[in-house]
């Protein structure tokens, strides 16, 4: 299994940084490309737990968060959100067989806001005026302290985090995350400073402190969904590494939190 991760890593990272690298058109198609898979991946992981959402609405708010963050003029978001909502809605009165219409609707409508609205932010993030240093750095705090959590918590976890929702989880383990991270936000914040003259180690340090306490929620929130479906993934189209959801779920909610950071409190 870990032979399998490594190897999916050594493919996907140079990927990934090139793109962030590039930005532009690259950034927004592999940004929509990820997005639209990980909506796809929610709608089928709630069927497994006999729910039916319209995935075709799901996918729809995702492009409309996108292209609103990609196109911010053309204020798309307002009107776009209100006919979807009105023609999903609408949709469910004609499923006459549908025993939970409610539920399925909501399913729809939540995993396009969840999916969307935070990958969004990645767009927004890159599009600011020192973009690729801060998107470099919330990836990089991400994988790290989640790599991070992962060897100290199989080396050393003994305690259980939050057992009703992920028993592999341990404290110690998120311990050794928020230190991985806090020490690629300090190194990372330190060299784009060097090279591009963003972020430096003191707000590195911080969102590095952000990223490790607020990234494992993205986790759990995840492991939530999966528990209650009774899945173990979301899908299995990264080898060793399971879905795109599972391969995004703390990246999307360190991201959000460095854009957020970047704007107020880093100028």
């Amino acid at each position: 299994m870990l032979r399998t991760r490594v190897l999916s890593a050594l493919v996907f990272v140079p990927i990934a940084a090139w793109v962030i690298w590039a930005g532009g058109w690259w950034f927004f198609a592999a940004v929509a490309l990820v997005a639209g898979l990980a909506g796809y991946e929610f709608g089928q992981l709630m069927r497994q737990g006999n729910y039916a959402p319209v995935t075709v609405f799901t996918l729809t708010i995702v492009g409309v968060f996108l292209l609103d963050a990609q196109f911010p003029s053309l204020n798309i978001a307002l009107p776009g959100l209100t006919w979807i909502l009105i023609v999903s809605i609408s949709w469910q009165l004609f499923q006459a067989r549908d025993k939970i219409p409610t539920t399925n609707w909501a399913l729809s409508v939540a995993g396009g806001l969840y999916v969307g609205l935070l990958s969004a932010h990645a767009i927004l993030l890159r599009g600011l005026p020192q973009g690729f240093a801060w998107m470099i750095a919330a990836v990089l705090i991400t994988w790290i302290g989640d790599s991070t959590a992962y060897f100290v918590g199989k080396a050393f976890g003994r305690r259980k985090l939050w057992p009703r929702l992920s028993p592999r989880k341990t404290w110690e383990g998120l311990l050794g995350g928020i230190a991985g991270s806090l020490l690629t936000g300090a190194l990372v914040g330190y060299v784009m400073m060097l090279w591009t003259g963003a972020i430096g180690p003191v707000h590195g340090l911080v969102i590095g402190l952000l990223g490790g306490i607020i990234g494992p929620f993205g986790d759990l929130a995840i492991s939530m969904m999966k528990r209650q479906v009774n899945a173990k993934d979301s899908s299995h189209i990264i080898p060793g590494h399971g879905g795109v959801l599972d391969r995004t779920d703390s990246l999307l909610f360190i991201i959000t939190t460095t854009y957020y950071y970047a704007i107020w409190f880093a100028g």
